[in-house]
């Protein structure tokens, strides 16, 4: 089983000029953020991940090291992020929700309307979240595609128990490198001294949230409120799961998992999103591919473009989300190839399953709104024939 990582890029400074609108759904496609770029500091993410899949390859059991990597991979992407001023806190949060996500996803997935109902349940807490600071969000996030890939690989609650704690262990390798980094071993013994502390606040955010999302709804106030974003992801992942749970090839759960990465509180961010995620994977599908096709590459020659890919990622994932695309389309083709499985297999369906997955988050989209512009026609008319039907006043 295999963590695969998405990420919300950091905003763009506020120097850049933003796009024109005719080219507003194709901005996360051409526009390029080169001084967000992050060569130098990233390696260190990587390293991680290398020694996840160097510690299964020597022990003879690669699956077991890519299952680690995984979770090692998306750990880092927390170094991105900030909770209470340090990056700690996002990886030490995004290991414990992976492993209880991948556990639940195992345990659900050999249940269609369980998976389905569990997967709703996610996607609408992850879109409550948007409100808060971007990390909650992202690991909210993460937690519900590591559910959805977790999902395709049903196993008792032992095995599934075993894959958890190898997902869990990843991000502890991810964490300790980078408090290595920071020189912040005070810090983290310091977070982890203090994690019921951390617990109850978020037992009492998360209830704050849905208050809000109550009042809002009761005074029909919802312009502020996360609560539309959440019950469209929600929908999104109830229709992209059943539709994943219906079709029989391998790695389908891409489409759920793009549709609720692709889908954006805005039209033109949900279009831009799904015209750049499908543009990367192709192109990262094809560039892959033809490696594979035409070279022969031994394991160790496998694992060193995973790691090039790994870093990558890391590096451009602010640039520009196409790009990121490419390279995390080729990390995954690299590493599942590390296990036997065919690349050019990989890529195809990956590139198939993120069409429909943006196909699928952009028509529910459209069709949101085009329900409340209808709305707003009806209030409008309502509301005129009763100005024409009020008698004039009488004039005295």
């Amino acid at each position: 089983m295999l963590s695969t990582i998405s990420e919300t890029p950091t905003p763009a400074p506020a120097t850049v000029p933003a796009p024109r609108p005719a080219f507003a759904y194709f901005a996360d496609s051409y526009v390029f953020h080169w001084d967000l770029a992050s060569f130098r500091s990233d390696w260190v993410f990587a390293l991680a991940v290398a020694l996840c899949l160097g510690v299964g390859l020597v022990l003879g059991h690669p699956a077991a090291g890519m299952i680690a990597a995984g979770g090692a991979m998306t750990a880092g992407f927390g170094g991105k992020h900030n909770i209470d001023g340090t990056p700690l806190l996002p990886i030490l949060f995004v290991s414990f929700g992976m492993a209880a996500s991948t556990f639940v996803g195992m345990v659900a997935g050999h249940s269609s309307w369980t998976l389905t109902l569990i997967a709703a349940l996610f996607g609408f807490g992850y879109g409550m979240l948007s409100k808060r600071e971007a990390a909650y969000g992202w690991v909210g996030q993460q937690c519900v595609v590591t559910l959805l890939v977790a999902s395709a690989f049903p196993f008792s609650p032992r095995d599934a128990a075993i894959r958890a704690l190898l997902i869990f262990a990843g991000g502890i390798v991810q964490l300790l490198f980078t408090t290595v980094l920071l020189r912040a071993f005070r810090q983290l013994g310091g977070h982890i001294l203090q994690l019921a502390r951390y617990v109850r606040e978020e037992e009492a955010a998360l209830r704050h949230t849905y208050l809000s999302a109550v009042l809002s709804l009761r005074h029909r106030q919802l312009r502020d409120s996360a609560l539309p974003y959440a019950l469209r992801l929600a929908l999104v992942l109830t229709l992209s799961t059943e539709i994943y749970r219906q079709l029989h090839f391998a790695s389908v759960y891409w489409i759920p998992m793009t549709a609720l990465l692709v889908l954006r509180p805005g039209i033109a961010d949900t279009a831009s999103r799904a015209v750049a995620r499908t543009l990367g994977t192709l192109a990262g599908a094809a560039l892959s591919s033809a490696l594979l096709a035409h070279v022969h590459l031994q394991p160790t020659g496998l694992a060193a473009l995973v790691l090039l890919f790994t870093w990558l990622s890391y590096s451009l994932l602010n640039v520009n989300y196409a790009l990121f695309s490419v390279c995390l389309t080729s990390y995954i083709v690299f590493l599942l190839s590390l296990n036997d499985v065919p690349g050019k297999e990989i890529a195809h369906r990956r590139f198939v399953c993120t069409l429909l997955g943006g196909i699928i988050a952009l028509s529910v989209r459209l069709l949101v709104i085009r329900y409340r512009r209808k709305q707003d026609r009806d209030s409008v008319q309502a509301v005129a024939r009763r100005a024409t039907a009020s008698p004039e006043p009488a004039v005295r």
